[in-house]
């Protein structure tokens, strides 16, 4: 991703949920102020989920996912249920719609809400046109333990109440998690080495450079750049060793050998292994390569659905490294962009990209999932520091 792209990994994410035509794209418009979302009489006109990025004010950038009915019927109905099972993976904050009395599957989706640890707030929509509104509230609290919103997406009554509510319920370690945590603070050095071989983007930086420099700007730190081949001589023209070297995966060694000894070393996917991931569950499954030979089965998966070209890391520089030290035989398998599979009980290890594209929630959803089924996962960066052999020579 470059730096002219909008970073959806960066964002909240706001699902909404409810019946087929209980006005979830009226919601959406409403709570946008703009027509994002096409808008019918006719039940099921949204099929595939809506992606929209917006801004709310005390909040900030956040993606509204308009998904289809969980109530859709028949063959292709069954598939867009899917599709908006798949959506609640991403979501941190959930919306449920109400605009008649609560069903079996209404009831089901408060379950799936709370099975996903989903913070969520039930809406009563349509409040203009609705007789009942006070019993429809109370049978809604009767289902969801929590007190509806009353809105009408049409006029746009309540949408203030409701988007105060959406700020209220932004989990407590969104707002507060940083790409490089601890590791340096105002006033430190920190040296950022990026190599701009054949896979960086002709004139743009990649999304993870972009967003870890601008938060080190933010943190007033004191920030210098410079490709691999130039290291050596970047060190030589600072007055002091750097407080932080951050570096591209690829090159962890070559970096490793000629850093100063009181400088911290880390890498990019390594810091987003931590602001996307679980970091320690990343490093606890480096004990599976104690257990891999010739016949294991590993998956490769990136969050871009990029073309990959010559010298790609999850294609071809990973897999070379892995079979140089288990064998050609070794089997891999490569996902990118949305594909994962639901049955990973046949991969003896999963090895993530740092996940930039992804919010936390649905990263985290795919780890549950490997855990779940006793699958040891890790991350790019993580992986080549432990097949370099300086995994606990590294920060995070």
């Amino acid at each position: 991703m470059s730096l002219n792209e909008t970073p959806r990994g960066a964002r909240l994410h706001i699902g909404l949920f409810g019946k087929r035509n209980s006005g979830k794209s009226s919601l959406v418009n409403a709570l946008t102020n703009q027509n994002i979302s096409v808008v019918s009489d006719v039940a099921g006109t949204t099929t595939d989920p809506v992606y929209k990025s917006m801004e709310i004010h005390g909040i900030g950038p956040v993606v509204f996912i308009d998904t289809a009915g969980f109530d859709d019927e028949g063959e292709l109905g069954g598939k867009r249920i899917e599709q908006t099972r798949k959506a609640l993976d991403k979501t941190d904050i959930g919306i449920l719609i109400f605009s008649e009395p609560p069903t079996e599957s209404d009831k089901e989706w408060v379950r799936l809400l709370k099975e996903h640890n989903t913070e969520f707030i039930p809406v009563i929509n349509k409040i203009d046109v609705i007789e009942n509104e006070k019993e429809l509230k109370d049978e809604v609290f009767a289902v969801c333990r929590k007190e509806a919103v009353s809105v009408s997406a049409k006029t746009c009554e309540g949408i203030d109440r409701l988007r105060s509510e959406l700020i209220n319920s932004v989990p407590d370690d969104f707002s507060g998690s940083t790409v490089t945590g601890g590791l340096c603070s105002d006033g430190d050095l920190v040296l950022l080495v990026m190599p701009q071989d054949i896979q960086a983007p002709k004139g743009r930086l990649i999304l993870p450079q972009v967003q870890t420099l601008r938060e080190l700007l933010d943190k007033k730190c004191l920030v210098m750049c410079c490709t691999t081949d130039r290291l050596e001589q970047t060190l030589k023209a600072l007055s002091k060793p750097p407080r932080l070297i951050i570096t591209d995966s690829q090159v962890f060694a070559a970096v490793y050998e000629k850093k100063p000894e009181e400088s911290k070393l880390t890498s990019f996917s390594t810091l987003f292994a931590k602001y996307k991931g679980d970091i320690d569950y990343y490093v606890d499954s480096t004990a599976a390569f104690e257990r891999l030979n010739e016949n294991s089965r590993i998956l490769i998966a990136e969050a871009c659905t990029h073309v990959p070209l010559s010298e790609d890391i999850g294609r071809e520089k990973l897999p070379r490294m892995l079979r140089a030290k288990y064998g050609q035989g070794l089997r891999i398998d490569n996902v990118n962009g949305q594909n994962f599979p639901e049955d990973l009980t046949g991969y003896d290890l999963i090895i993530h990209c740092g996940a930039c594209m992804f919010n936390r929630k649905y990263v985290m959803s795919r780890i549950e999932r490997a855990k779940a089924q006793g699958v040891p996962m890790s991350n790019y960066g993580i992986v080549i520091a432990y097949l370099k052999g300086i995994l606990d020579k590294i920060d995070y």
